[in-house]
């Protein structure tokens, strides 16, 4: 199975080789995640609302002219930009998912009660948004903004170093798992308030999960 990531801003090429080595080490056995630049059309970071609408129409220009190849698609940000509350529908001929979308509601069918970490204001809001569109928010625990600058992104040490206070924050306020707000960043193995979930590398096994689950049911059709 190929899958095609396209990253939410526009981003300089050792960025985005960083980005495709995590996913070249998270995707499981029988997924190839195949990751292009929006182009620089898009903004260069995620500030403010601006820079997220903006983002959100790149990401959908880009992902209809996926091309052929590809069994799906998503972009490569938890704030899943372009992706449709119901059910994926492609764009280009592939059918587009959501790591945010994925992972919540694979939360939320556990009936767990989650919160998020973000790197700021604008994104927090625009999850908040989107988890709500998902009809997610009764899940929702809380969202706690980490006010960190966009090179902690590639620097896991600052990110994971925010996120202690943040998740305990959140597990007061009854979340036992918490949403880690950003695609790209590598989540530390660390004894926290609440259990911290990377959602690409969640959203990776649950997407071949389902392409087995597919394969054995047409394969008990057909018998």
């Amino acid at each position: 199975m190929r899958a095609l990531a396209v990253t939410p801003i526009h981003l300089p090429p050792d960025e985005i080789r960083r980005r495709q080595a995590r996913y070249d080490r998270l995707a499981p056995p029988g997924l190839t995640v195949e990751l292009r630049d929006v182009g620089p059309a898009a903004p260069p970071s995620l500030e403010d609302e601006a820079s997220v609408r903006a983002s959100e129409s790149a990401v959908a220009g880009a992902l209809a002219e996926a091309g052929d190849g590809f069994d799906l698609a998503f972009p490569d940000c938890v704030l899943d930009p372009a992706v449709p509350d119901g059910p994926a529908v492609p764009a280009g001929g592939v059918p587009v998912n959501g790591l945010l979308k994925l992972s919540s509601m694979h939360l939320s069918a556990l009936n767990v009660r989650f919160g998020a970490v973000v790197r700021n204001e604008a994104i927090g809001a625009e999850l908040d948004r989107r988890l709500r569109a998902y009809g997610l928010g009764g899940n929702l625990a809380g969202i706690a903004i980490l006010a960190l600058p966009f090179d902690a992104i590639a620097d896991t040490a600052a990110w994971n170093a925010a996120l202690g206070e943040a998740v305990a924050v959140l597990a007061k306020a009854g979340a036992t798992a918490v949403i880690n707000g950003c695609s790209a960043v590598d989540v530390e193995d660390a004894t926290l308030a609440a259990a911290v979930v990377d959602p690409t590398a969640l959203a990776l096994r649950l997407l071949v999960a389902r392409a087995e689950a597919d394969a054995a049911m047409s394969g008990k059709a057909a018998a």
